[in-house]
């Protein structure tokens, strides 16, 4: 049943992590993805998150423009960048770290200028393990965000840290199970295969996505009192 409250929107700011993806690159799965369905008919995600951009392509390509033009007060912006921002040998999108800084305070800054509420993220994590239970720091630029998210004093959730906690404690086995690993002949998509420690499949995002949920819950934010309701069959489930 559809809510009575006016639709707000929820615009989504990132990468190849959270971005949907073209029907040739499945199953590879951006978070953004399941997390549109967790919300009843008075929110509508506007996923426009693009693979391979960086803060300051996702500017310079006025994808950022696009969704100001957009923008209404009361809407929200999730932001989540990093992984294409700290690559220094790929020249077409690294950003240096003020750089990158001063891009995310104008996200922030722009947000609540138009009446809308920002919601920034650290990049999730990449799954390298450098140790049976241990998975490698491998963005140097989260420090960052958390450096910015103090400062501008934003919402913000630490998905770097928990993805990080929440992969390694699954192990190596467990969690190559969310990423692209899949063997050659397996899937039209990959005949040579691929195993790729960045990038989430259908399971990895779904579960990313829910992570995503529990922390905004754990920030009692508003979006949480707009989640869909569920059909009564699913109440008389059991786990």
């Amino acid at each position: 049943m559809a809510s009575a409250e006016p639709v707000t929107q929820v615009f989504m700011a990132g990468d190849s992590t959270m971005a949907i993806k073209e029907i040739k690159d499945y199953p590879e799965t951006g978070w953004g993805v399941p997390f549109a369905y967790f919300f009843d008919d008075s929110v509508k995600v506007e996923n426009r998150a693009k693979n391979g951009r960086s803060t300051r392509t996702f500017i310079e390509e006025k994808r950022w423009a696009g969704i100001m033009q957009e923008l209404k007060p009361g809407d929200y912006v999730i932001i989540q960048f990093g992984h294409n921002d700290e690559s220094e040998s790929k020249k077409d999108r690294y950003t240096t770290p003020e750089q990158y800084k001063d891009n995310l305070s104008r996200f922030i800054n722009d947000v609540r200028s138009a009446g809308a509420e920002p919601i920034l993220l650290s990049p999730i994590t990449r799954r390298y393990f450098e140790s049976r239970n241990k998975i490698k720091l491998t963005h140097p630029y989260a420090p960052l965000v958390r450096e910015i998210a103090a400062r501008e004093k934003v919402q913000f959730i630490d998905m770097e840290v928990v993805t990080r906690e929440y992969f390694q404690a699954m192990g190596d086995k467990d969690s190559a199970l969310r990423f692209m690993h899949i063997a050659p002949g397996l899937h039209p998509n990959y005949p040579v295969g691929v195993r790729d420690d960045t990038h989430l499949n259908q399971l990895g995002a779904r579960e990313v996505a829910q992570l995503v949920l529990a922390e905004l819950r754990k920030l009692d934010h508003p979006l949480v009192k707009r989640l869909r309701t569920a059909d009564a069959k699913h109440l008389a489930l059991k786990y």
